[in-house]
């Protein structure tokens, strides 16, 4: 399982997300339905949920955090604990304590980076 922090995520690219969240959350979640990536949960909060709707399939889940995103990751991140084991989650975030806080479930933690490099471009011109 990939959870994506979603305002994190976006956050890492200066690329005009502040002016437009829903819509930088929407252009996120669609390049990660375009990359070849399997059982990916995409955590979004605040006023970016209005620019997707929560659910999904197998291969992308957007999850609208009720509160913290950050608290919503450690709660799917312990969830997945108690059934297959954390160290099948890795969480895309570069926010120190949220990954500390995953790393003491057993989950894995990567950046924003890694996860840019395998989507799909997605069109439009930075602003």
């Amino acid at each position: 399982m990939l959870i994506v922090d979603a305002a994190n995520v976006i956050g890492a690219r200066p690329d005009g997300w502040w002016r437009d969240r829903p819509g930088a959350t929407a252009r996120l979640v669609g390049r990660l339905r375009g990359a070849e990536l399997a059982d990916v949960v995409v955590v979004v909060e605040g006023a970016a949920r209005s620019g997707v709707s929560p659910g999904g399939d197998d291969t992308l889940r957007v999850v609208h955090a009720p509160g913290s995103g950050d608290d919503t990751i450690v709660s799917l991140v312990a969830e997945a604990a108690g059934r297959e084991g954390a160290s099948d989650v890795t969480v895309v975030t570069a926010d120190r304590a949220l990954r500390t806080r995953v790393r003491e479930l057993g989950a894995d933690v990567i950046g924003p980076n890694w996860l840019y490099q395998r989507l799909p471009e997605d069109g439009s011109a930075p602003r």
